[in-house]
Parts: C-alpha cells; structure tokens; sequence
C-alpha cells in the first residue's frame, strides 16, 4: 500500500476494531474482555505515535495499570465517567477531561470503567523503540522492539 492508498478522513467510530483484543499473555489477557480499540493512526500509516479509539463496556479497564519508560501517553475522554487509577490514588473523570502520562517517572495508570455506561476516550502514544512496560501490580514485564511487544515475567522467565 502506498500514501496515496490511505484514506484521507474516516468516521473513527466505523474503523474496524483490533481484531486481537489484547498482546498481554494469559492470565492478563482475558482481563481485557470488554475493551475495544480502533487503531485510527495505524489506518492513516502513522508511524511516530499511535491514536487508538477505545471503547470500555462496563466493568471493563483499559489496560493492567502500567507505566513506560520512554513513552508518553494522553488520554482525551469522549464519553462515560471512567476512575483514573495512578501511583496517587483515583481520579474520577468525565467527558471533555483529560490525561497525561509522562514517560520514565514510573507513575503507572489504568483506566477502569465501574458505571452501567459505556466508555469511550481516545489515547495517544508515541511509538519509542526499546521502551519497557512497567506492572506495579502485577508478575509482568514488557520491552517495545522490532515493532512489537515482549513479555515476561519480571524475573525475565518467558510466558
């Protein structure tokens, strides 16, 4: 595919979601059940930071609350009153609010949605190559080359 091949505007919401719900190994992957994400930057061959349009059902989380170590994230939420969970504490959000997560200061964060209503927010990241993935909570650990996701144990053990 070539640049002149990619769209010019879409209507994210009618972009075809992930359709691999989660890179996480198990146990972790199956707490992402509820959670879909539209990869709009993939979509337009972004290639220095990504824009996912995620959808959380209820009782869903974004993500194993997380920090990285040389990618930023923001969050911009659209719709639905997710609790931001950071090394502080929560932090209950709503529409128009939102987020950002800088890289190295090992903060880690998820969203979680604990209302009846859906939520929808959009995430922006960029694609830093040998970023590591920091889990406070959890046995995991995840380094970013050759343009995917490695997983292990935080001892280094494979999954």
């Amino acid at each position: 595919m070539t640049d002149r091949d990619l769209p010019v505007a879409v209507v994210a919401s009618e972009v075809a979601p992930r359709v691999k719900p989660s890179n996480y190994p198990e146990p972790f992957a199956s707490r992402m059940v509820g959670r879909e994400k539209r990869a709009l930057g993939d979509l337009f061959g972004l290639a220095n930071f990504g824009v996912n349009l995620t959808r959380l059902a209820p009782g869903s989380e974004s993500a194993l609350r997380h920090a990285h170590t040389k990618q930023d994230e923001f969050i911009y939420i659209l719709q639905g009153d997710p609790v931001l969970i950071t090394d502080a504490g929560t932090t209950q959000l709503a529409p128009g609010m939102c987020a950002g997560f800088k890289a190295g200061n090992g903060n880690g964060h998820q969203l979680i949605n604990r209302t009846s209503e859906e939520v929808v927010y959009l995430e922006i990241g960029d694609r830093s190559i040998d970023d590591a993935g920091i889990y406070p909570d959890d046995d995991l650990q995840a380094l970013f080359g050759d343009g995917k996701w490695e997983f292990t144990h935080k001892d280094g053990s494979p999954y």
